[in-house]
């Protein structure tokens, strides 16, 4: 029987590589998110709505009978410090990256507790580590998910419960190139420099690959991860430890 995985923001970037890792891995995997996906069974849902998420995974644990691996992805940027953040701007990056997750886990984790199995993967930043110039909405949720995994993690280790956080740094996806695209746009720089001076901003030299950063969170909520819980695990090209 295969496991049962459930990936929020599965359709693109990192969250698409994540759902292709583990179906490679052999689990079945249902992807939620507002775009229809190309890989495993999509399930329209905006994340940023509780009593949707809820919905959305108790169909698939009715369906299903069980939730094996939780990896709550979904989430977005915004470039603004906090005098150029309107409360409507704060809001909606909380419903999304922090309240998106706060729903994911709620749903599942009564039947991890049953099952007394489960393994939860929250997709943070290396902005829970750091802070960055413009980035004071994005700097403050991925705090927040740091501090729900190892929270969580605790609450939930007698139950055979683990939760961790994966903290990517510059990793080359199409909103990283969205990014770029809207700066050379107000800026007129040549993107081709601008993504070069982003990766000379790693020490290794480069950006990182949205497949590296899935074969970390399949491996964490795999049994080789089994005594890892409450961490965050860094992928960033050396970048915070500067």
């Amino acid at each position: 029987m295969k496991k049962i995985a459930i990936v929020t923001g599965g359709s693109h970037g990192i969250g698409y590589a994540i759902v292709e890792e583990l179906l490679v891995e052999h689990y079945q995997v249902f992807n939620l998110d507002i775009v229809p996906g190309e890989l495993g069974q999509y399930r329209h849902c905006d994340v940023s709505q509780v009593a949707a998420v809820n919905t959305v995974i108790r169909a698939i644990v009715a369906d299903t009978g069980r939730v094996d691996v939780l990896v709550s992805n979904a989430g977005r940027h915004v470039s603004a410090n906090i005098e150029q953040t309107d409360e409507a701007t704060l809001d909606a990056l909380f419903a999304l990256n922090v309240k998106g997750a706060y729903a994911a886990l709620q749903a599942v984790l009564p039947v991890m507790r049953q099952q007394q199995a489960g393994a939860i993967v929250l997709i943070a930043s290396d902005q829970a580590l750091v802070a960055k110039k413009n980035s004071f909405a994005y700097n403050l949720t991925k705090h927040a998910l740091a501090s729900m995994a190892k929270t969580t993690a605790l609450d939930y280790a007698a139950f055979n419960i683990r939760v961790n956080a994966v903290c990517p740094g510059t990793i080359e996806t199409p909103l990283f190139h969205q990014a770029i695209d809207r700066y050379c746009a107000k800026s007129d720089a040549d993107k081709v420099g601008v993504v070069a001076e982003e990766a000379a901003l790693q020490p290794l030299g480069r950006l990182g690959q949205p497949a590296e950063v899935a074969a970390l969170v399949v491996f964490l909520a795999s049994d080789q991860a089994s005594f890892i819980t409450g961490s965050l695990q860094v992928i960033d090209g050396g970048y915070t430890c500067q």
